[in-house]
């Protein structure tokens, strides 16, 4: 796709994605990079359930102890409780062994080369493990501490990467002075002065593990000047285990894949944080999702399997620009 030079991205892999940074001083791109990296480090060093040397695996080890953490590990903690209470459960960071159990138990792209290329004849027969609860976390902020029951497994992938989108964007523009947009694999941040016009966001609707972003075929463009849109979707991060086609979002109570009437959510908020609370739960929500966003008022764009197309709240109508016009995928 095409884009004026000067706005050119730093794009590269990490988490398991894709990344990108863009900004609108060109002269400031290396530095945006290095303050991107940063974050990346941090959070992964935080937040990874594949590291045995992160502090949510040194939690998780715990058995029950009280557990000293750091600030940044603190605030992760405390972001997906919040997303946790504010999606009723939706979003519950306590799925860790939910996910091991389906298979999702190592790195996505590991996973991903891992997977057979076609479906197992073999009947295979996938038992859930529901999430214990996000209310059993006990996280103390002040004195920076943590506690979850024995047995529990954390699992923050839902909204670490969000957060570190959210403050990689806020560090880049108050360090820099200038406007940014951060992309983590569809939660996409920006913030600071915008370019001339806004940021265009495009917005695709049939991405799969293999594709390459910047290869997807995109269905609209969109124009944000501040905040965060998230896209969710079961047809990402998924995998085969003998014939059952998996995917990373779990509904809570049933430990399993949500089973949902969409291929992708979008929606956009004040952060990139509860952009992404929001388009996934409205996976989990199946139908209840368009009234669950309109109440809430966060506009959002929600794609069947058959392609029908839901637009919620102020999300804008489809456009007809030229797809070559279009800046970063979300």
């Amino acid at each position: 796709m095409s884009r004026p030079a000067e706005l050119d991205p730093v794009t590269f892999r990490a988490l398991g994605t894709v990344v990108s940074v863009l900004v609108t001083e060109p002269g400031q791109r290396d530095a945006a990079d290095a303050i991107l990296r940063a974050e990346l480090a941090a959070v992964d060093a935080a937040c990874s359930r594949f590291r045995d040397d992160s502090e949510l695996s040194r939690l998780n080890r715990a058995g029950g102890r009280v557990v000293p953490i750091s600030r940044y590990f603190a605030e992760a903690l405390a972001v997906a409780l919040t997303a946790a209470q504010a999606t009723d459960g939706d979003v519950d960071p306590t799925c860790g062994r939910s996910l091991i159990a389906i298979g999702y138990d190592r790195d996505f792209d590991e996973l991903r080369r891992d997977a057979p290329s076609e479906p197992s004849a073999g009947r295979l027969t996938i038992t859930g493990t529901p999430a214990a609860g996000w209310w059993m976390v006990e996280l103390d902020r002040r004195r920076c501490t943590a506690r979850v029951p024995p047995g529990v497994l954390l699992d923050l992938g839902a909204t670490a990467k969000a957060l570190a989108a959210d403050r990689a964007a806020v560090r880049i523009a108050e360090a820099l002075g200038c406007g940014v947009l951060v992309n983590l694999g569809g939660d996409v941040r920006v913030t600071g002065p915008p370019p001339e016009g806004g940021w265009r966001i495009g917005i695709a609707d049939d991405l799969a593990p293999e594709d390459a972003p910047e290869a997807a075929a995109l269905a609209q463009t969109i124009v944000i000047t501040d905040g965060g849109i998230a896209t969710s979707s079961p047809k990402v991060r998924s995998w085969r285990r003998g014939a059952a086609s998996l995917h990373h979002i779990i509904a809570p109570e049933t430990g399993l894949p949500a089973q949902t009437c969409w291929r992708t959510a979008s929606v956009a908020a004040a952060s990139c944080v509860d952009a992404n609370a929001a388009s996934t739960a409205a996976v989990i929500r199946d139908e209840r999702a368009p009234g669950w966003l309109a109440a809430l008022h966060l506009p959002a764009r929600l794609v069947r399997h058959d392609g029908t197309v839901v637009i919620v709240a102020d999300w804008p109508a489809q456009d007809r620009r030229p797809v070559g016009e279009i800046g970063f995928l979300a």
